[in-house]
């Protein structure tokens, strides 16, 4: 997932949401909404998905990340982040030169005014009457042009008053943003760290609303969704089929005996220890345990498999990216795992080191997604580079070449999928996914299998992802599991397993 910043209301008590600021602010879009008889004539959950609108999509996003927030995503390294850039710097320069010429040119500074009035008035909330007649005073747009006219108008003072009422609305977060502002004395850089200000409150504010509104939020995703899937279903009944299939599978998976092997791959090999229990307990096949196990097969599913439950469609894109990341966080556990059996735990001991190898490992996953070998190649090399200048800048004594080739040998041969090291971290990030359905994410970080500590913050990050994820399709599509469930786990054992669980 991005970074999420601190959503937290404006000092004043009396909150509101913000409004937007130029220039090339983006501003949120949406599109056109499709009514029912847009439609295509095939019913299928894939139709409904495309037809959902912004706000049905916002709501259900909402509703499965509690952490969401809203930001503005254009990387400045993109054409279109340079591209702004340049804009955003020609509109400030050409500010500048306007208020330096003789006479002044005010009017590219009275539209500025203009704009930042709206913001701050968009900030208030409607009891907050005294600030809204400051802002109107102090910003009175018919005065401001008259002193335009007559060639006085005092932008430098203008600009400290506008950051004081900043201050007065901003959140504790963007205050030192809003302190490093009182220290600028050129009025042109001051109003361009007041819109920049104003900018990130804006986005403060939608964020906050979003979190106060976001049971509302997923209780409405949640009976979309559902109302949306009746109506399918009731036109064509065989729609839960391949869900059915999944499920029977999962409590197929759960009653069969795991495979001897320590490597296995499947997860329902895997029990999940809680910590006062053996790991190898037998307990009462559940309903909640065949949901938990499908939920992990879905991590393991076959792209050549059409056959993909209909409940989960709409997440089909998540579940891709979550098995994506699981990918990812098996080569790099790998990595470091292998890494430190060669350096020890003098270099393991420092954060800063492993944060070095890992942004050495993530910097190259993507390449490993197309060219595995070519990208271990280079990450083994650069591993290799880092240990031996540490382990040199500490004093310590050099690997050997022998060792040197042998851990460049280990590295690379993790670019295999068969990989040993890689298979036995794969299948304890499999057990620490069960763990977090089982038991949740913080219980499950408490007793993290070998070779996973090193990546517990990013375990961590999907972990809750997938937790989230399940809950809210259980939220969703519960009455339709649990007729299924009824169907597969006979009611003496389904009842067995609830005495069990109390």
């Amino acid at each position: 997932m991005l970074g999420v910043e601190e959503n937290v209301p404006r000092k004043d008590p009396d909150d509101a949401e913000s409004g937007s600021c130029k220039p090339e602010t983006p501003r949120p879009t949406q599109e056109d909404q499709s009514s029912p008889e847009d439609h295509p004539p095939l019913l299928s959950v894939t139709g409904l998905i495309d037809t959902d609108n912004d706000a049905s999509k916002l709501s259900s996003e909402v509703g499965m990340n509690h952490d969401f927030h809203m930001e503005e995503v254009l990387p400045p390294s993109s054409l279109e982040g340079k591209v702004k850039e340049k804009m955003h710097d020609a509109f400030w320069d050409h500010l500048k030169q306007q208020l330096s010429a003789t006479p002044p040119d005010f009017s590219c500074a009275l539209e500025l005014l203009k704009e930042m009035k709206e913001i701050l008035l968009s900030l208030l909330s409607p009891r907050q009457n005294r600030l809204r007649s400051e802002i109107e005073d102090a910003l009175d747009m018919d005065l401001l042009r008259q002193a335009a006219e007559r060639g006085d108008l005092h932008v430098p003072h203008l600009s400290k008053r506008i950051l004081n009422m900043v201050t007065l609305l901003c959140a504790p977060v963007r205050d030192e943003a809003v302190q490093k502002l009182e220290n600028v004395a050129d009025p042109v850089c001051l109003l361009r760290g007041i819109f920049h200000v104003l900018g990130l409150m804006k986005m403060d504010m939608v964020n906050y609303a979003i979190q106060s509104l976001q049971p509302h939020l997923q209780e409405h995703s949640i009976q979309h969704e559902r109302a949306k899937f009746q109506e399918l279903l009731n036109k064509q009944p065989s729609l839960l089929d391949h869900t059915t299939k999944w499920l029977t599978r999962a409590a197929a998976d759960l009653t069969t005996l795991p495979p001897a092997g320590p490597d296995a791959p499947d997860s329902s090999s895997v029990a999940c220890p809680s910590p006062s229990e053996a790991a190898d307990n037998p307990e009462p096949v559940s309903p909640a345990m065949v949901l938990s196990q499908g939920f992990l097969n879905l991590l393991l599913w076959d792209p050549e498999n059409e056959e993909f439950p209909e409940t989960l469609l709409r997440d089909r894109a998540r579940l891709q990216e979550l098995e994506s990341q699981l990918r990812q966080l098996t080569v790099l556990a790998a990595v470091l795992l292998v890494a430190s059996s060669f350096s020890g735990s003098v270099l393991f001991g420092s954060p800063q080191f492993v944060d070095k190898l890992k942004r050495i490992a993530k910097a190259h996953m993507e390449e490993f997604n197309s060219r595995p070998e070519e990208a271990m190649l280079t990450v083994s090399e650069q591993v290799s580079q880092e240990i031996h200048q540490s382990l040199k800048s500490m004093g310590l004594a050099a690997l050997s070449s022998d060792n040197t080739a042998s851990l460049i040998g280990q590295l690379r041969s993790i670019a295999k999928e068969e990989n040993c090291v890689r298979s036995v971290i794969d299948q304890r990030i499999h057990l620490f996914l069960k763990c977090c359905l089982v038991l949740g994410v913080q219980r499950s970080l408490l007793d993290l299998p070998g070779g996973l500590t090193l990546i517990e913050a990013e375990l961590a990050e999907l972990g809750q992802k997938f937790v989230n994820l399940k809950h809210h399709n259980q939220q969703v599509f519960g009455p339709y599991y649990t007729e299924i469930l009824k169907t597969l786990i006979p009611p003496s054992q389904a009842l067995e397993a609830e005495v069990a669980s109390l």
